[in-house]
């Protein structure tokens, strides 16, 4: 008989591409999950998996079952959470994921929030790319999403929580940070990026036009402690979000920071769910504890 545990492992796989991944994913060894992968494909008498030197490819029939495996997963998920929607509080697993340059600042306020707010949910939290985000979001294996907009889809709402200006990351005798800049004077050939993928990166390019691609600098980095080290060390300037530089992980003494004039470049964060999702109505709950949690930085 089909296990929804086989089905899950098989999702992991889909999602990593990676035997080793796909068991710290699901939290399972290597060994656990490839027995229960085996299973399956002893089962349903199909192969499943290519199994390379480093890595794992589905098959085209892999595939396409894992696709089926995922809405049956999302089921089983919008089961368990009409359940407990029914107390007519957040309570029971909460699956959260957040983009990389949001997660560094807003963590930590938020976990301590929500542990107040909601104490009988239990909050695991995924960081990944927004493309990553959004896939799980809908397939199910996410409740939760925090990302910056658009997030265009049918079946997700969005509760926009709050909105920031980039500011320009610079050597440290730049400019006093009370004099605003012209986001046309920027040189793009200094400007460092996050790598491609990253959405921060993207709305950088457009507010700073998209023209700049042919001229930026090769090579991008996958987080923005690396970005504000590399301006320290002279490589460049950079955008990031105004709440990072605020929190505390800027050194004022090795870069400088300073605003934009008007039009500011900046970004829209929201909470995103599935709009089918039971406990929609206390995910706005959820999202009205995050503004809060933005409104004092």
């Amino acid at each position: 008989m089909t296990t929804l545990k086989q089905l899950r492992y098989l999702d992991a796989l889909r999602q990593t591409g990676h035997f080793g991944r796909a068991a710290a994913l699901v939290g399972v060894t290597q060994p656990a999950l490839s027995v229960q992968i085996s299973g399956l494909e002893d089962r349903l008498g199909v192969q499943l998996v290519e199994r390379l030197p480093g890595g794992a490819r589905l098959t085209q029939t892999g595939a396409e079952i894992a696709e089926r495996a995922g809405r049956v997963l999302a089921d089983v998920s919008e089961i368990e959470a009409f359940a407990r929607s029914r107390t007519g509080s957040l309570a029971g697993p909460v699956r959260l994921g957040i983009i990389p340059s949001i997660a560094p600042y807003l963590l930590p306020r938020l976990l301590p929030a929500l542990g107040a707010r909601y104490p009988e949910a239990e909050l695991t939290v995924r960081e990944t790319l927004t493309e990553h985000l959004m896939r799980e979001l809908v397939a199910g294996t996410l409740d939760l999403i925090v990302a910056s907009l658009p997030l265009d889809h049918p079946l997700i709402e969005t509760a926009v929580a709050y909105e920031e200006s980039f500011v320009l990351v610079g050597a440290p005798d730049g400019p006093d940070g009370d004099d605003t800049l012209a986001l046309g004077s920027l040189q793009p050939e200094r400007l460092l990026l996050l790598e491609d993928g990253h959405c921060l990166r993207d709305q950088v390019l457009q507010a700073c036009g998209t023209s700049l691609r042919s001229s930026l600098p090769a090579g991008g980095v996958t987080n923005l402690a690396t970005l504000v080290e590399l301006v320290a060390n002279g490589q460049g300037v950079t955008l990031i979000p105004e709440r990072f530089a605020a929190s505390g992980a800027v050194d004022t003494a090795r870069v400088s920071t300073q605003r934009f004039s008007n039009p500011q470049p900046q970004r829209s964060v929201a909470l995103a769910w599935r709009r089918t999702h039971p406990q929609a109505e206390q995910f706005r709950g959820v999202a009205e504890t995050l503004a809060d949690c933005m409104r004092d930085i």
